[in-house]
């Protein structure tokens, strides 16, 4: 199978290029070329800037894919109209058209799980969850139209080796290794759904060639977990007791900036549901929250992260830690309580 994947160099993209290539298909990617990571032997480099189409229609050309997979579509065109001008373009030259999208699409709803009729979000196109929605839409309504065999995949919270969002596990794993406060808002009650990296890549790779996946959504993910049950379960792993301090909501609302990775706030309250997925695809999560976030800890040990002693900063989402500022904030936490 020859599979263009637009991204290609970090998380979600590189485990997906990895395991195309272990499945022996041929693999290219698109990309800006100005990442350091390299491009795995024997995969094929196009550059281009998404935000300029006359680059894409000339990386592109006329060739053909049995399979595109769009990973990097936000973080490059977001507000952009190039979305419009790309599903135009494959129309016709593709034998599949992946979007993954993400749960950032649904509206937020106290009704649990979401499944993928539930409404969607009304933002404009130049936030995240707009964005998702506005490139859904294109597919969709491209497929009722002229049959264009677009999929749209809405994962959950994405963990795993490699992951760029450096204020999930990552941090968390610091945190308990050092002994550092483990700030927690909201009564430790926020829910996420948190599917392995690797689960996602299986699921995409299915929906490259299932005939009943084009038109539609799937939700991908694994077990829904509190934010409270989270900090234990990465605890257990560490080997640690956490030094959780629970952030009442009037503090919380006093604070310059969050002292928490971003999933802990209220706004990602979530729960999915992958019946379809499982009833169309038949695709289920392999590996359970435990179990990969054991084996995610290993790699963070292996890797050096463990060692870091400084903020590592994602440059496209600017994700990271404070531990000066979470220190300070958890000052408050018992300033407050001990004051009654």
């Amino acid at each position: 199978m020859k599979v263009l994947v637009l991204g290609g160099s970090s998380f979600v993209g590189r485990g997906l290029v990895e395991s195309l290539i272990a499945d022996g298909n041929d693999v290219a990617v698109l990309n800006r070329g100005k990442t350091s990571a390299a491009v795995p032997e024997g995969v094929e480099q196009l550059v281009a800037d998404r935000k300029d189409w006359s680059q894409m229609q000339a990386a592109l050309g006329t060739r053909e894919w049995d399979a595109v997979v769009d990973v990097s579509a936000f973080v490059q065109v977001a507000g952009q109209s190039d979305m419009a001008k790309l599903v135009e373009h494959l129309d016709g030259k593709v034998g599949r058209y992946v979007f993954v999208s993400s749960i950032m699409a649904y509206q937020p709803s106290g009704i649990f799980p979401w499944t993928e009729d539930a409404a969607v979000r009304p933002d404009p196109p130049t936030s995240y969850g707009g964005f998702k929605v506005m490139v859904e839409r294109l597919v969709l309504d491209r497929h009722a139209a002229t049959g264009f065999p677009g999929t749209v995949v809405r994962p959950a919270a994405i963990y795993g080796p490699n992951n760029n969002i450096y204020d999930m596990e990552a941090a968390m794993f610091l945190r308990l290794q050092r002994g550092l406060p483990v700030l927690v808002p909201h009564d430790g009650l926020v829910v996420n759904s948190y599917g392995h990296v690797d689960d996602l890549v299986d699921a995409i790779e299915v929906m490259c060639v299932h005939p009943a996946a084009p038109g539609e959504i799937f939700n991908i993910s694994a077990e829904a977990i509190t934010t409270g049950a989270y900090v234990e379960a990465l605890a257990e792993i560490v080997g640690k007791d956490p030094a959780v301090l629970l952030v009442s909501r009037p503090l919380a609302a006093t604070m310059e900036k969050p002292a928490w990775g971003h999933l802990f706030n209220d706004i990602h309250h979530s729960m999915i549901s992958i019946e379809k997925a499982r009833d169309v695809l038949s695709v289920s999560p392999a590996i359970e929250f435990i179990e990969g976030h054991r084996a995610t800890y290993e790699w963070f040990e292996s890797s050096g992260m463990g060692d870091v002693d400084s903020p590592m900063v994602d440059p496209l989402w600017r994700a990271s830690w404070d531990f000066e500022w979470e220190a300070e904030v958890a000052d408050r936490v018992r300033a407050a309580s001990a004051s009654g």
